[in-house]
């Protein structure tokens, strides 16, 4: 089974879904629930105390696919499911020099530890789109966060996120939501102005 590692000690379980901070928090309040000594959690991945034959899968798996995750046990699926955890990080990240799109291709080899042109191929063939039209969705989604918390200027965002100027972000941003940043800052301002304001 490809799901887990094991050593005598520790059991490691691989998540699909387990993309944010909260999910992190409801698998380990789930796994406690079970009765599960978690010793370290991470986006996609649970180590837990005992062995392989010790852990109530069946248990495991149900309370993971109802809580809208799954338990990865296909190898190729791992494989996917790594990439797009390295990605997330990357895009989340709050290191520049982390964030340049020609940097991407190199960390997800680094990581995975496998040929960029397998990986890439694999990830098309599954997922129907690129790894690098991957990227820019979830830039995309990130821009949007950060336009929603209106903490940083669209000149700062685009160089948060590897843009090499606003309007290559906005190029971007447009192609993917119908609409330029500006407009979807400017919607969202009006979304979030008390209704006794609104013109």
């Amino acid at each position: 089974m490809n799901s887990v590692k094991s050593n005598s000690q520790s059991t490691t379980l691989f998540v699909k879904n387990m993309v944010c901070n909260r999910c992190i928090k409801v698998v380990k309040e789930e796994f406690e629930k079970l009765g599960l000594k978690i010793k370290d959690i991470k986006l996609g991945e649970v180590v837990v105390e005992g062995r392989i034959s010790e852990l109530p899968f069946k248990k495991i798996k149900l309370v993971l696919e109802e809580n809208g995750f799954e338990l990865i046990e296909d190898r190729k699926a791992k494989i996917i499911e790594e990439i797009k955890l390295i990605i997330l990080d990357l895009v989340r990240s709050d290191n520049i020099e982390l964030s340049l799109e020609e940097n991407y291709s190199d960390i997800i080899v680094e990581k995975v530890g496998m040929d960029y042109h397998y990986l890439s191929t694999l990830f098309s063939s599954v997922e129907n789109i690129t790894i690098e039209h991957y990227i820019i969705l979830q830039k995309i989604e990130r821009a949007k966060e950060l336009l929603r918390y209106r903490e940083l200027t669209l000149s700062e965002i685009a160089y948060k996120l590897g843009y090499s100027s606003v309007q290559h972000l906005s190029n971007q941003f447009k192609k993917v939501t119908g609409m330029t940043a500006s407009q979807f800052k400017n919607i969202t301002d009006n979304i979030r102005k008390p209704l006794d304001q609104l013109d």
